[in-house]
């Protein structure tokens, strides 16, 4: 449930209303025709409290409208103190009002729950999915991650990177699945990424290292139901520090797309290797696909939620069509639009999770 707003101002004003109707309701009650009863109308009062107000709140409303309906019995029944009409509501009110108490005794414990597992989530995203760092050497980069669901925090997409003594090594997957299984997967790619990617070893051969990690994870001991059934798409590759082509092994992931001057060409793998984690069923040789990246071109790299996001009709998000013309001039600034207008086409929330990188080759200094 949201959070009520906090501060003196929106809350005192909000009050007023419960306040005000118990007011008006005593006023015309008081004053209208002996066969007519207005004071049932009291428990609307405390009824619409809980929606902006705490149980202290909601206890005074509740108090005060008793209050009311006394006074409106008294003096409307001056020679009986009170009737047994009144008495009865007085007693409707007194249980509507501790059922309400008590329902905001315990959505206030329950919010405080949610508030600390999204806490917990927090700390479990940064933990697993940190954010990139806005500089990795030369590069300036930036990421992005849409969860399908609102209270979500992590899920199965995942990205990383590491320096290495001659450039940088990026990461990009989807875990096939969904929920904690899912989060378990993209948190061992990539722990296994971090570990291996500052090491000397050329792109094929951590591309093997991390599929036979995936297998070994997947697999449980005597265990050969599991083969095949969990895989995780991914894009690795290199980028140099100085001017350079970059080095690319895709494991069945969308291609990445440079844009250059405002026009958008997509990277195809001529050598696609098959999704990590089917290594042992397709023993595959990674063969490794290179693109030029020039000073003032940007990289975008992303999972297929950005791609198979439909609009209200059907249709796939066109990427490489929404981004022909963009000349933003910061990764952030790039994304920030990217996000926007995917949102404005989908129209609401994503029907799976989506992340996104940005990473630019600052161009050179003019003479």
């Amino acid at each position: 449930m949201p959070q009520r707003p906090e501060g003196p101002g929106p809350r005192w004003g909000l009050i007023a209303i419960p306040i005000l109707w118990i007011v008006a309701v005593t006023v015309v009650d008081v004053l209208a025709p002996p066969d007519i009863h207005l004071g049932p109308l009291l428990v609307a009062a405390p009824a619409i409290t809980p929606s902006f107000g705490g149980p202290r709140t909601v206890g005074a409303v509740a108090a005060l409208a008793v209050v009311a309906q006394t006074l409106i019995g008294v003096i409307r029944d001056p020679d009986d103190l009170l009737s047994a009409n009144h008495e009865a509501q007085i007693i409707a009110l007194l249980l509507v009002g501790v059922s309400l108490v008590v329902f905001c005794v315990v959505r206030e414990r329950r919010a405080k729950e949610l508030s600390q597992v999204r806490h917990v989530s927090d700390a479990a995203q940064r933990v697993v999915l940190p954010p990139l760092p806005g500089k990795l050497g030369p590069l300036r980069a930036s990421a992005l991650y849409l969860a399908a669901e609102a209270e979500a925090r992590i899920g199965g997409d995942l990205y990383a990177a590491a320096r290495t003594t001659s450039g940088t090594r990026l990461i990009v997957g989807d875990v096939r699945g969904k929920g904690l299984t899912a989060v378990n997967d993209a948190a061992l790619l990539l722990g296994a990424f971090r570990v291996a990617a500052h090491r000397e070893a050329g792109l094929s051969e951590l591309v093997a290292y991390l599929d036979r990690c995936v297998c070994w994870d997947l697999m449980e001991p005597g265990e050969t139901g599991r083969l095949g059934e969990t895989f995780i798409t991914a894009t690795i590759m290199d980028i140099p520090d100085r001017n350079g082509p970059v080095r690319m092994i895709s494991c069945g992931h969308p291609p990445p797309i440079v844009l250059r001057d405002g026009r958008p060409t997509t990277m195809h793998a001529t050598h696609p290797a098959p999704p990590l984690g089917l290594g042992d069923l397709t023993h595959p040789r990674y063969e490794i696909d290179s693109f030029p990246f020039e000073p003032g071109d940007l990289l975008l790299l992303y999972t297929d939620g950005v791609t198979e996001a439909r609009d209200d009709s059907g249709a796939f998000y066109p990427l490489t069509d929404r981004i022909t013309g963009w000349d933003e001039s910061s990764p952030d600034a790039f994304l920030h639009r990217l996000r926007r207008d995917l949102l404005r086409y989908v129209g609401g929330p994503l029907d799976d999770d989506a992340a996104m990188i940005a990473v630019q080759r600052p161009a050179l200094p003019r003479a």
